[in-house]
């Protein structure tokens, strides 16, 4: 039975291994039972699934998600929790831990071998500095998946979801969006962590579409466009665009494009929708 939600719990653990928490890591651990089958019911487990963890800590989401899919594959990058996670996981037999960087993993490979190519669910409460690195390593080397259910800063999550024209709208709204639907299915306050992040945090899962809701002839290169086109919220897409390193693309040819669009020279990327996105680097490539 799942034991680690329960505060008691979890510090007996620590305490048990003299675990010294590393900031390098960013590493919060969730002790709220609520909060946790919250995720499990957003994820949507079933023994048919085979789940990999990112950063599963001492074990805590590991237990849960263990009593619910076929198989888990957990990925630890420290050292140090391995014994601890050895200890906590011993009851299950459906559960392996893997100790590598995920930035660092084949996962392709690693799906191929541990579900036989068949799409994976990924869970993870994942570290704030590392999110966007995570979910974009997770949607650009097209891993089989079939949805996200992660927990990230709440103003992450907030970004993932949100459309043109707001302040948190950039290069990770679209490409989220490009790859998934986004829903925020819980907000979490710092009091549910050991120990207590200075921020809140959000519960966001993330539905892989089959296909894009957009279609584009070069799909890195519209990312380019997306990434250059915020790299400097507050120049214009003519200034921002002509300036990108690795676009090659004159002011010319961009006020050509815009007014193809019918959209005005001084037009800010913010305000540009994904299907707008994609058109514009079309053109641009054309």
């Amino acid at each position: 039975m799942a034991t680690l939600g329960i505060p008691s719990n979890t510090i007996e653990v620590l305490q048990k291994y003299h675990f010294n928490f590393q900031k390098k890591f960013g590493q919060n651990f969730l002790i709220d039972t609520h909060v946790l089958e919250k995720i499990m019911n957003a994820a949507q487990i079933s023994k048919d699934d085979c789940v990999v963890e990112v950063g599963p800590g001492i074990g805590t989401m590991t237990q849960y998600l263990a009593e619910r899919a076929g198989h888990v594959v957990a990925v630890e990058i420290d050292k140090a929790l391995i014994p601890i996670l050895s200890d906590t996981l011993s009851a299950y037999d459906n559960v392996e831990v893997i100790n590598e960087d995920i930035l660092k993993v084949d996962l392709n490979r690693l799906v191929q071998e541990k579900n036989g190519g068949r799409p994976i669910k990924v869970v993870a409460n994942l570290p704030y500095y590392i999110t966007t690195p995570i979910i974009m390593g997770l949607f650009e080397s097209h891993v089989p998946l079939q949805s996200i259910t992660i927990m990230v800063q709440k103003e992450v999550a907030d970004r993932m979801q949100v459309g043109p024209g707001t302040k948190d709208y950039g290069a990770l709204s679209l490409a989220v969006q490009y790859y998934a639907k986004p829903e925020i299915v819980a907000n979490v306050p710092p009091n549910c962590f050991i120990p207590r992040p200075n921020v809140g945090s959000a519960v966001i899962r993330l539905d892989r579409y089959a296909e894009p809701p957009v279609q584009t002839l070069d799909e890195q290169f519209m990312f380019s466009v997306i990434r250059a086109s915020f790299n400097q919220r507050r120049k214009t897409l003519v200034n921002g665009l002509s300036n990108a390193p690795g676009l090659n693309v004159s002011k010319e040819k961009i006020k050509e494009v815009l007014a193809r669009m019918e959209l005005s020279e001084t037009v800010r990327g913010e305000t540009l929708t994904l299907e707008q996105f994609a058109q514009l680097a079309d053109l641009l490539r054309g």
